[in-house]
Parts: C-alpha cells; sequence; structure tokens
C-alpha cells in the first residue's frame, strides 16, 4: 500500500466533517485528559523503546500527540527531532507548552498526503498512541499505509490501540463521547503485517483511567518495523 492510496478510501470526502465532533471533544477534554490518565506506564515503556532503538537526533512523527506528555516530551528529552500533529487546537497549544523544543501542527493524518511534513521516507520513527482507535476500521489500513510510506526503509513504528472487536463505536468518555475502533491482537497483527510493517515486540496491560467507573481496558503496544 503507498501513501497515494489513501486517495482511494471511500470515506475520504466525508474525513472534515467525521472528524469535527472528534476534534470538538478533545478541546472540551483538555488538560483533563493527564489528569485522567497520569501513569501511562504502556505508553511510556513503548516510548522508551522507540526513543532508545533509534541514534540520536532521529526526526520522529508524533501521531496524535495530545498534549504533548508524555511522548513528545520523552522523545524530545532522549534528543530526538520530534514533529507533533493532532486535530484538537487546544490540545496543540498545550502540547506547544509542554514540549517547546518539539514541532506541533494541527493537522489530521490524512492531511500528510502529498508531503505536507515532508514526503517518502521523511520520518525514521513514528509513535502512534491511541490515535489510529479514532478512525474508523475502514480507513485504519489507509492510515497504516501512509505511515509505512513516511517511514524510512527500517524505521520503526511504536504503535498502540485498545483492543477490542469495535468499529466506529460511540462511547463516553471524560464528560464528552468520542468514536472508537478496535481489534483483537491475532486481526491487529494481520493488519499491520499487511500494511508492510514487521512485529518486533509485542506489550498488553490492563488499565482503568482514574476517576471514572469504565472497567478496565487491555492496551496492546506493538514494535513495529517498515519491511
Amino acid at each position: 500500500m503507498s501513501a497515494t492510496s489513501y486517495d482511494e478510501y471511500e470515506g475520504l470526502n466525508r474525513l472534515a466533517l467525521d472528524r469535527a465532533g472528534q476534534a470538538e471533544a478533545f478541546d472540551v477534554i483538555g488538560e483533563r485528559y493527564d489528569d485522567a490518565f497520569p501513569h501511562k506506564e504502556g505508553q511510556l515503556a513503548s516510548g522508551a523503546w522507540l526513543a532508545g532503538a533509534l541514534p540520536a537526533g532521529s526526526r520522529i512523527l508524533d501521531v496524535g500527540c495530545g498534549t504533548g506528555v508524555p511522548s513528545a516530551r520523552q522523545l524530545s528529552d532522549a534528543g530526538h527531532r520530534v514533529v507533533g500533529i493532532d486535530l484538537s487546537p487546544s490540545m496543540v497549544k498545550l502540547a506547544r507548552d509542554n514540549v517547546p523544543g518539539a514541532e506541533f501542527h494541527r493537522l489530521d493524518i490524512a492531511d500528510l498526503r502529498g508531503g505536507r511534513l515532508g514526503g517518502r521516507g521523511s520520518f525514521d520513527g513514528i509513535a502512534a498512541f491511541f490515535s489510529l482507535l479514532m478512525l474508523p476500521r475502514a480507513e485504519i489500513p489507509y492510515a497504516l499505509g501512509l505511515l509505512h510510506d513516511l517511514l524510512r526503509s527500517d524505521g520503526l513504528l511504536a504503535l498502540s490501540m485498545v483492543e477490542g472487536d469495535v468499529d466506529d463505536f460511540t462511547i463516553p468518555f471524560l464528560g464528552t463521547s468520542v468514536r472508537v475502533s478496535g481489534y483483537l491482537r491475532d486481526d491487529l497483527r494481520r493488519v499491520v503485517g499487511d500494511a508492510g510493517f514487521e512485529v518486533l515486540g509485542e506489550d498488553a496491560y490492563a488499565y482503568a483511567p482514574s476517576s471514572t467507573d469504565v472497567p478496565p481496558e487491555i492496551q496492546l503496544f506493538l514494535h513495529l518495523r517498515r519491511v
């Protein structure tokens, strides 16, 4: 799959409308996101893998950077050149305040088509922590194909998803609602493999957000290499 194939996604012309509610939800959540998710052990461990597996000064894309904490800060503190994107203006502002040494843009992942932040092979590594789960399942393979093309040969991707057999499902989230998708882990391995990635490692964590009554979720972290 190539980056240009994103244009073949049937829902592409609806993205601006469909994403508006997602961005507005995270604008409302703002700083409460880090209060509700204070620990992030799995994300920190996966970020440490990415930071340590790449040479110092590597260019890393943080997809769905949120507040910039912990991942953009962790990667920047490790000496890497971090470029973060997020669709929420509030999250981008918080990220710029929290990680002044990194570069942040208000962009949708689909906006990266056409070399907006650099073309094929522009990044040594990519972090996509709980960002692709905000997409409908039909779009996720196209997004992975785009990330594959943005990576240099043998570039690395740290990917996390919540395990679940759901597609564009609306859930309550910190006083608002968002739409999420998920895969069972065998299906997720197949999807990333079909997109041209080799699985180098995998971890799973049971996680329950603070100050909410939702049951624990299973968070999957995949360490991937572009092949």
